[in-house]
């Protein structure tokens, strides 16, 4: 009686967590909307996140369904199998594991051609993202959308989670002429939006090339509550991008991306890319210690020291290879109440405070990340971070309206 009892009692567990788990995209498309694409020659904009929760992809899903075509498979930065590391440009070639054609979007080519969409009915998206406008996927999604509404072709984009949560959104709104694959869009640095919001945004707001419209679907979750951290919604963590370590990565990344656009290592070559930042003159000590003055919610900073080095895969030829760097390690202990935006402004201060002759700017790429020169600009002339927070303000208000219109989780 007691073995029936616990055997029940494990039974409900599992069929409770079954229901509650999130349920992506990709797998609402295959349970209940093939119609949209049966009889279709398809095309997929995917890579190594393209899993469903049961340890499928997507592309050995569709290309197994009767009456499904799979004819092309579009790989983003990094690559359909994600083993590409960051920055590297890719070819086209031929997935292995189906022989199906694979048209490379991270190189000369961002946006499909005419020629690589002409035998193709549909479009399908499913990458997963970070929340984060610099991350080019997003980006890759948008030039997709345009090349399908110049062909009159049909788009489809499986939602998946934002994992750091659809609440949070901060930071200033990109500038037309600051425009780049790592920013296409006048959205703000922490878009606080799923991919399927984004597509419907870029969409209705005409901001596609020519203000083109894409025929577009977007196939929503279930269970989904935009307040849940990825770690809540019962999916398995595959890292988004190579240096994307683990779910801490992501919450501190719209902090310490910014890093990037300057002489000052973000980690990377290490095991905790974006946790960590340094340089062989910084003084991890003081450079925590003027951070923790700021008293900024949710972070305690903590001086470490690090080396980077080639990480197979993962990092090639990191800031500082091989010497030792002092620095900090961005300590998140309530989540819910960091602002990451906000304190990479406080950690650029900073830094330029402490080492104003050995702290350098990579200026068009920190102008990029940002969608404007003037977070730079303010920060060498002395001004408060308070004060700069303040300058996007006003825009961001009015984000927030526009953003509301294309909500399609509470």
């Amino acid at each position: 009686m007691r073995k029936f009892i616990v055997l029940n009692l494990i039974a409900i567990t599992l069929a409770f967590s079954q229901q509650s788990r999130v349920k992506i995209g990709a797998e609402i498309l295959i349970e209940k909307h093939l119609d949209l694409i049966k009889g279709k020659k398809i095309g997929i904009v995917t890579n190594h996140t393209g899993i469903l929760p049961d340890g499928r992809h997507i592309v050995d899903v569709l290309n197994e369904i009767e009456d499904v075509k799979v004819v092309a498979l579009f790989g983003p930065e990094h690559g359909i199998r994600g083993e590409v590391p960051d920055g590297k440009s890719i070819s086209h070639g031929v997935d292995t594991k189906t022989g199906i054609p694979v048209f490379s979007l991270y190189g000369e080519v961002k946006k499909p051609t005419t020629e690589m969409l002409k035998d193709i009915d549909v479009l399908i998206f499913d990458i997963q993202d970070v929340g984060a406008r610099f991350y080019t996927y997003i980006s890759t999604m948008s030039y997709c959308m345009e090349a399908c509404a110049e062909m009159g072709k049909k788009f489809i984009v499986l939602d998946r989670p934002n994992p750091v949560r659809g609440v949070y959104v901060d930071g200033p709104i990109l500038e037309p002429r600051f425009k780049s694959f790592v920013g296409l869009h006048p959205i703000p640095v922490a878009h606080g939006m799923t991919v399927g919001e984004l597509a419907k945004m870029f969409n209705e707001e005409a901001w596609l090339e020519n203000g083109m419209k894409a025929d577009l679907t977007v196939i929503k979750m279930e269970n989904y509550s935009r307040k849940l951290w990825f770690d809540q919604t019962g999916l398995p963590w595959i890292k988004p991008s190579p240096n994307m370590m683990t779910l801490k990565t992501a919450i501190v990344y719209t902090a310490t991306c910014f890093i990037e656009g300057t002489n000052v290592s973000e980690g990377r070559g290490t095991q905790h890319p974006f946790e960590w930042i340094g340089a062989p003159w910084i003084d991890g000590s003081k450079l925590a210690n003027e951070l923790n003055s700021y008293n900024l919610p949710g972070v305690r900073f903590e001086p470490i020291s690090f080396i980077p080095t080639d990480i197979e895969k993962v990092t090639v030829d990191p800031k500082y290879e091989g010497e030792r760097c002092g620095g900090i390690y961005l300590n998140v202990y309530d989540r819910e109440k960091f602002e990451p935006v906000k304190v990479g402004v406080y950690i650029l201060y900073a830094l330029k405070k402490l080492y104003p002759d050995k702290f350098k700017w990579r200026t068009a790429g920190q102008d990029r990340l940002w969608g404007t020169d003037k977070i730079r600009l303010m920060i060498d002339e002395g001004k408060k971070p308070e004060e700069i927070i303040k300058t996007w303000e006003s825009e961001l208000k009015k984000f927030l309206g526009i953003r509301q219109k294309y909500l399609l989780y509470n």
